[in-house]
């Protein structure tokens, strides 16, 4: 069994078990969250889209808050001693899938 939920701007398919890293999410370590919208489900063969999912949702707990890697942003016009560095790190959320 697998479904695809939406959140934070993406798509992820995922599956009971499966660890995912998402968009920061509120919430402490083994918190619950509810994932929706869920686009896509998969029931052994049937699967599922469109309005029919209306009030399904995919069950989640937090397992941990962390960063991406370092981003490097570099812009530089020739010939003006114009130089900017800048560096960037995402926000991630990993949960862990309970159940769809």
């Amino acid at each position: 069994m697998y479904a695809v939920i939406a959140t934070g701007g993406k798509q992820l398919r995922v599956e009971p078990g499966q660890e995912v890293r998402v968009e920061a999410l509120d919430g402490a370590v083994g918190d619950a969250v509810e994932l929706r919208p869920v686009l896509v489900v998969d029931d052994a063969g049937a699967v599922t889209t469109g309005g029919d999912l209306a009030g399904r949702s995919v069950a989640a707990t937090i397992t941990a808050h962390d960063r991406d890697p370092r981003i490097r942003v570099f812009t530089y016009k020739n010939k003006t001693r114009q130089r900017k560095r800048r560096g960037h790190r995402q926000h991630r959320t990993v949960v862990r899938i309970e159940r769809i």
